[in-house]
């Protein structure tokens, strides 16, 4: 074969490979946060820090909470959702066992915290970004251990009774629920903690201790099978966005309680109007998260037994991933169910 024959084999070669990395590339970039992130099976190797807004951000040097301890049990263990900050894992560990003295079983199940390094999700949050959320299940542990597949199929406990509008069920309900949810609320780094708006009127109606920390107790959709647990940025997180504080008081007399027993909360969202196109939710993209963002998923990442926190590698066996369903952004939330006897509202207010 000629030179220059080869030579243009060559170049021909070279470009066709170029085209192909050129629209990897370009296929790369079209992809959604909520996509880049759910692929990232491990975390970075770097130093913890929290980038953005709980619900618009990402973290590096995430650690997982061991999937068993003592006093807890990581619950849906093949969303790979157990992965945190390691203030909120080791808020985690300290919790279960308060929570085991206070009568809450042999300890806590712990629901999602964050992906391994956090971002959006591709369903069931719009928060849980920033490895400072962990969701807790109205289930204590049992005395019996569950096994990998029992924590696939436990199904949820609802605290409502979903005959009546916003009403906590007495038969399921206990004092040691409201132990257990005020005993998160003591600790000084918890910044708020989430429950449906009926358990919050509740707590109002029967708490007789520090009725200051029920202030940190907010009511928002959902939140009848699990609570929801937000810390503070860590000190000297610079680059986490801090959310505004809670009012002063228990809050338990306000108008935004009270909004929550209207109908406004609940209406089913006004008709479309004729003949007019529906719009498409824009999904959100890594352009849209904070810049150190591209880095977070970019950086080599570290293996799971070396970022189990406390050096507890995963004991169970690994489970096919969970099948992933594409969930619009505007419905997206980290509650468990909206009541069953009320829409799902389309608009909703800032946690």
């Amino acid at each position: 074969m000629k030179p220059i024959l080869k030579l243009a084999l060559s170049l021909a070669a070279a470009a066709t490979l170029f085209g192909v990395l050129a629209e990897m590339a370009q296929a790369e970039e079209q992809k959604t946060a909520k996509q880049l992130f759910s692929a990232a099976k491990l975390p970075s190797a770097s130093q913890p820090m929290p980038f953005g807004f709980y619900a618009k951000g990402c973290m590096a040097g995430a650690v997982a909470l061991p999937t068993d301890g003592p006093t807890w049990q990581a619950m849906r263990l093949s969303r790979n959702r157990r992965w945190g900050n390691p203030a909120m894992i080791s808020l985690l560990e300290r919790f279960s066992s308060d929570a085991e003295r206070l009568g809450w079983g042999t300890g806590i199940l712990v629901g999602d915290i964050s992906q391994p390094r956090g971002g959006p999700m591709i369903n069931g949050h719009a928060s849980h970004q920033v490895g400072l959320d962990a969701d807790i299940w109205f289930t204590p542990k049992p005395a019996q251990p569950l096994t990998v597949e029992e924590r696939e199929d436990l199904p949820f406990t609802s605290m409502l009774d979903k005959s009546k509008f916003l009403t906590v069920d007495p038969r399921k309900w206990t004092d040691t629920h409201a132990r257990l949810i005020m005993q998160a609320a003591s600790y000084p780094q918890v910044q708020r903690i989430f429950v449906n708006p009926a358990i919050k009127k509740r707590l109002c109606e029967t708490w007789t201790g520090d009725r200051s920390l029920l202030g940190k107790v907010r009511p928002f959709y959902g939140h009848d099978e699990h609570f929801h647990i937000r810390i503070n940025c860590p000190a000297g997180a610079a680059s986490c966005e801090k959310q505004a504080p809670v009012p002063a008081g228990d809050d338990c007399n306000s108008k935004s309680l009270s909004w929550w027993f209207t109908k406004e909360p609940w209406a089913p969202p006004k008709p479309a109007e004729p003949n007019r196109k529906p719009v498409k939710p824009r999904q959100v993209m890594l352009s849209d998260l904070p810049k150190a963002c591209a880095a977070v998923l970019a950086a080599p990442a570290r293996s799971e037994q070396d970022a189990t926190f406390g050096d507890q590698p995963m004991a169970a066996k690994a489970l096919p991933s969970e099948p992933m369903e594409e969930t619009p952004t505007a419905l997206t939330s980290d509650a468990a169910q909206v009541p069953e006897n009320v829409p799902l509202p389309r608009a909703r207010p800032l946690r």
